[in-house]
């Protein structure tokens, strides 16, 4: 089963990559506010059922691929 993980910081949490490519649109003339940026991870999981799969992939999260103390992440399963 394949699955997209969108991760990026919470609300709250410095997001220095998001501030520098804001001020960079600004600086091109671009009007551009509260830029946030993330991460997105497709990978194909193993899994009998997207119940299984979901497990697995919230599992990768938490233990590597986001940290979530100062990352949210968001889990879409493909059939």
């Amino acid at each position: 089963m394949r699955a997209t993980v969108l991760i990026r910081p919470k609300q709250g949490i410095l997001d220095p990559q998001g501030q520098a490519v804001e001020a960079s649109l600004q600086h091109l003339g671009f009007t551009a506010a509260a830029v946030r940026v993330g991460k997105l991870i497709e990978l194909d999981v193993a899994a009998p059922d997207a119940a299984a799969a979901r497990e697995q992939v919230e599992r990768m999260c938490e233990q590597l691929l986001a940290n979530p103390l100062i990352e949210s992440y968001e889990i879409e399963l493909h059939g």
